[in-house]
């Protein structure tokens, strides 16, 4: 067979991200890995990470967002790249000058596909059968799953997730549970001196509580996302930022996977990829009182109906894009489209 490789940090090396029993692979984020390697078979290629099949062996290479080291000169043609990230956590991704080094690039960004040099290519998941539809395991109203990080970009919605943790803790607090990473702790943001206090052991946790900056709806981190977020009827689920065309992470879907209806804030043109009875949108209501009296009052019987549109969602042809299937059936059709012709 020929070689392929995917380039990867070490710790990913030895083909573990395409081992879905690896401790690495929570909320099966190796999927579209996984199903990458079996498409690529079908085409005589073997899919390994580049400690297995080299950079220098390999025929098709693929990275998953800008890497430190460019291809060479001589590797270019046979060299693709994944933009994953958006511009607000990693802005060397959309350094048009660095994109000379890729023969295709596939990405997420709408603005950016033109089919020629720039191909669609959405965030992928492996999506259940079926959604937990089973009201009685509801045990809260909302919840709001996510590390708690900083940024300073005019589109961040990092901000925008702490008001709605605070209006939630202000207002009804018996109603909301937080989850995530780092939300024990004080982020020193700014010059690097004043980032180093994040490395002081005990420090951030102390300087939250001596100032009163802590969330007293933090419940800890999730071991499983899925399981948590099925204990709650309604999740506060914003991407990371705001109006970034075709921007679609894991967030909406993990809250479809757990039979929980999403609160959205994020792709200015969301409804073009999923069906605006699958989820609230955020940008409806003029604030969160109000939005709080929308799910608060929501009968059973309407609720009901929003899980069974995302379970029709789920389970259609639209949605194919967003799945792991459906992630590899699109760089191969792009790699092989001229060699089928």
């Amino acid at each position: 067979m020929k070689k392929a490789c995917i380039v990867v940090p070490s710790y990913q090396q030895k083909n573990v991200i395409f081992d879905k029993d690896n401790e690495q692979n929570r909320d099966n984020i190796f999927n579209k890995y996984i199903e990458l390697r079996k498409e690529l078979r079908k085409y005589n290629f073997d899919l390994s990470t580049n400690d297995i099949n080299s950079i220098e062996d390999s025929e098709l290479i693929f990275y998953f967002d800008m890497p430190n080291r460019l291809p060479d000169n001589d590797k270019v043609k046979n060299s693709y790249l994944v933009l994953r990230e958006s511009e607000i956590i990693r802005s060397d991704n959309y350094i048009k000058d660095k994109h000379k080094y890729f023969s295709k690039i596939f990405t997420w960004h709408d603005e950016l596909v033109d089919d020629i040099k720039y191909f669609k290519l959405n965030f992928s998941h492996l999506f259940p059968k079926n959604i937990n539809k089973n009201l009685s395991k509801k045990e809260k109203l909302c919840t709001l799953i996510a590390g708690n990080k900083k940024v300073s970009h005019p589109l961040e919605l990092y901000s925008k997730r702490v008001e709605a943790i605070r209006w939630f803790e202000k207002n009804h607090p018996n109603d909301f549970d937080l989850y995530g990473i780092g939300w024990d702790k004080y982020r020193f943001s700014g010059p690097i001196f004043i980032r180093a206090f994040n490395r002081i052991p005990y420090f951030p946790e102390l300087f939250a509580k001596i100032t009163g900056q802590s969330y007293r709806s933090y419940k800890g981190t999730v071991d499983n996302k899925k399981e948590t977020m099925e204990k709650y009827r309604f999740s506060i689920c914003y991407e990371n930022a705001k109006d970034i065309p075709g921007y679609i992470t894991e967030k909406i879907f993990d809250s479809f996977f757990a039979g929980c209806v999403p609160v959205y804030w994020g792709a200015n043109n969301i409804l073009d990829y999923v069906p605006k009875e699958c989820f609230i949108d955020f940008r409806d209501f003029t604030s969160y009182e109000e939005l709080y009296k929308f799910i608060k009052n929501m009968s059973n019987e309407e609720y009901m109906r929003y899980l069974e549109n995302i379970e029709k969602y789920l389970n259609s042809e639209k949605s194919f894009q967003f799945q792991g299937k459906g992630f590899a059936q699109k760089i191969s059709s792009v790699l092989f489209e001229e060699k089928l012709k």
